[in-house]
């Protein structure tokens, strides 16, 4: 099935390319006291209205942000406002409570609970990602591409980078971060897992070398590096 590529109507840039933007929507949003509208979020970041609308519809698409009304001080239509998701609802406190259990038990019967958390994390990664066909070659940025969109799908929002010529992937808003915060080592084993699995099924010439916690305070760190032809070369 073809995959739809999303742009941004204020610029035209390809979503992929955006994705530092959306972060920086969805930081502004938690960042403010009260619920803003787009216009408010598109004057704080500098942006133009539409790409401030596009980040803040795909955000609530996400549940990552919730879109709601002001209340009207005036006649008229009533002011559309976004705000960052709560999570912390009864729902969220027993998925919590799940993750610690579990977490738990790996600690307690696993002899290496970091190697075998992240052993399970390849496992799932490789069965959440579409192997590509037998003859079809996957290239170093449509690999980056599709690991973004696995981890976008578990509730990240991402941030591309590079350093020394290689890729690096900013992972904001960790959706285990209360739990990773108290594991680290199976937590963000799993996720390092989860990105290696996916990688691995794609057959893209990337590999994730390491995965840095909590760098900054809600900032990890996805080492990635090339492992076959120069990025220039990927079809």
């Amino acid at each position: 099935m073809p995959r739809q590529q999303l742009t941004d109507p204020g610029t035209g840039t390809p979503a992929p390319a955006q994705r530092g933007r959306r972060a920086a929507v969805l930081r502004c949003l938690r960042s403010s006291g009260e619920p803003l509208g787009a216009a408010e979020v598109a004057e704080r970041l500098g942006v133009h209205l539409n790409t401030a609308r596009f980040h803040l519809d795909a955000l609530v698409a996400g549940e990552l942000a919730v879109r709601g009304t002001a209340p009207r001080t005036e006649p008229g239509r009533p002011k559309i406002v976004y705000s960052a998701a709560d999570a912390g609802d009864d729902g969220s406190r027993s998925f919590r409570l799940l993750a610690d259990i579990l977490v738990g038990a790996v600690s307690s019967t696993a002899g290496d609970p970091a190697a075998a958390a992240t052993d399970a994390g390849r496992a799932w990664g490789g069965y959440l990602t579409e192997a590509p066909a037998p003859t079809e070659a996957v290239g170093a940025g449509e690999g980056q591409r599709r690991l973004v969109e696995n981890l976008e799908s578990m509730g990240f929002v991402t941030e591309a980078a590079e350093e020394d010529g290689e890729p690096r992937i900013r992972l904001h808003h960790c959706p285990f971060i209360e739990v990773a915060r108290r594991r680290q080592d199976i937590v963000c084993g799993i996720h390092l897992g989860l990105m290696q699995g996916t990688l691995e099924t794609l057959r893209a010439p990337l590999a994730v070398e390491s995965l840095e916690p909590f760098v900054a305070a809600n900032l990890c760190v996805a080492r990635l590096r090339h492992t076959g032809p120069p990025p220039g070369a990927d079809r």
